[in-house]
């Protein structure tokens, strides 16, 4: 567990595991960073405004505002002209605005399914209940989709807190290409499962498998004029040399693909690691990853709450601050507004955002989704974001240390938390 001090010398890390499930790339894709829901929204309905034959749309929180009010407007609006649109949210994240939910969106015109909902109060003893949907996707008729960390809900609207002025940090990426149709897959996989409760492993087994073929057989029925290349794509007159891994974090075969593919990228680190998360409390494999990559001279940046939401998650992070910085690891708190991104750049070309956050409910337990970049421009956009980001923020200093007893008693009970947490949830392997 996390808890467990990292400072005496252990055996190299086995990266052995992280060529199991390795992220498979795709090139000829399109990708857009989009900086919060005033850039991800306008987006999503154009393309949803747009669609011809489907629209699949998953997410953590689709909440009861101005700005879901229009986005659940503009899926009705698609599903009155014929198109097919599914709606899967989860029963815990948008337990609170159900009933308004199904008012925007009724049958037929929208299929609006609940992934494990919480109507029983007893459901709330079921293990898997700590499993949530956290993806937040939307994809439309496979050709274009929307991956990141931002929620159906106003960028200045916290729940727990309520309006502030300034919008909250978080991310998404447009994709066009064949990392779209892999994203499709992926959403109707979960609308599936929580709509039918049958095929799901039959769907994931298929996005297992659409990687390279499907990038092959879209190519060959272009040239065979049996599908038309994607509007991107016709605009440029050939498909962007971008390349694209599209992974998600599954509890089947895909259990820890999002944490082996951050460890993999910041153990090849040579320059710098560039981390921006929400929450942040990493197993040690991952803490080592990072401070390994110090130790050999990378600058390493870890970019955390300044502007707390949840104390106890801030609390799992600070614990931790002490061990990174003693290494060499850089820790900014972000204090204009409230954090809520998941992203990094590592060296000049690799670049991930998506909803996966950096602790044991994102890393084990929830279904998540991330893309992965590798593109010089993109990664370069990604940074410059970073560093305005990082220029608002304050360093966590000497001065802020703690010295006594308190740091190690801290720790030591954040860890038991930790480890509770994942035992109520069937976790028995060590994190």
């Amino acid at each position: 567990m996390a808890g467990d001090s990292v400072s005496m010398p252990e055996p190299a890390i086995d990266t052995a595991w992280s060529r199991r499930g390795a992220p498979q790339f795709t090139s000829g894709n399109r990708v857009r960073l989009l900086q919060g829901g005033d850039e991800l929204f306008p987006a999503m309905r154009e393309a949803i405004a747009q669609a011809r034959h489907e629209v699949w749309l998953s997410t953590y929180i689709f909440h009861d505002d101005d700005a879901s009010r229009t986005m659940a407007g503009a899926l009705l609006d698609a599903g009155r002209r014929g198109v097919r649109v599914c709606v899967v949210v989860d029963g815990f994240g948008s337990k609170a605005t159900l009933t308004r939910l199904r008012e925007w969106m009724p049958p037929p015109e929208v299929e609006l399914v609940v992934f494990r909902p919480l109507d029983r109060w007893w459901s709330l003893l079921q293990p898997g209940q700590l499993r949530r949907l956290h993806h937040k996707l939307c994809a439309v008729d496979r050709e274009v989709s929307f991956v990141g960390g931002i929620n159906i809900i106003d960028d200045r609207l916290d729940l727990r807190h309520g309006l502030s002025e300034t919008p909250r940090l978080d991310f998404a990426v447009e994709l066009r290409g064949p990392a779209a149709a892999q994203v499709t897959q992926a959403a109707r996989a979960v609308w599936s499962r929580a709509a039918l409760g049958s095929d799901w492993r039959e769907e994931m087994m298929a996005l297992a498998r659409s990687a390279q073929p499907l990038a092959r057989a879209r190519r060959v029925l272009q040239r065979l004029r049996l599908v038309a290349p994607s509007s991107a794509q016709a605009a440029a007159g050939a498909p962007a040399p971008v390349n694209v891994a599209f992974v998600v974090r599954d509890n089947l075969r895909r259990r820890r693909s999002i944490e082996r593919a951050y460890i993999e990228a910041v153990l090849r680190a040579r320059e710098r690691v560039d981390l921006v998360v929400a929450y942040f409390y990493p197993g040690r494999l991952f803490r080592r990853a990072l401070i390994r990559a110090a130790q050999r001279g990378v600058r390493v940046r870890l970019l955390l709450q300044g502007k707390i939401d949840y104390r106890f998650a801030a609390l799992a992070a600070q614990v931790l601050y002490d061990e990174l910085r003693g290494h060499g690891v850089r820790i900014f708190e972000y204090t204009p507004a409230f954090l809520h991104a998941k992203v990094a750049v590592i060296d000049g070309d690799w670049a991930t955002v998506g909803s996966s956050n950096i602790d044991p409910l994102s890393l084990l337990l929830n279904l998540e989704a991330n893309v992965i970049v590798r593109d010089e421009a993109f990664a370069r956009e990604l940074s410059h974001r970073f560093d305005v980001a990082v220029a608002a923020s304050r360093e966590v200093t000497d001065a802020d240390g703690r010295v006594g007893w308190r740091p190690v008693v801290l720790r030591g009970f954040v860890a038991w938390c930790a480890n509770w947490l994942l035992r109520m949830a069937g976790i028995n392997s060590k994190y």
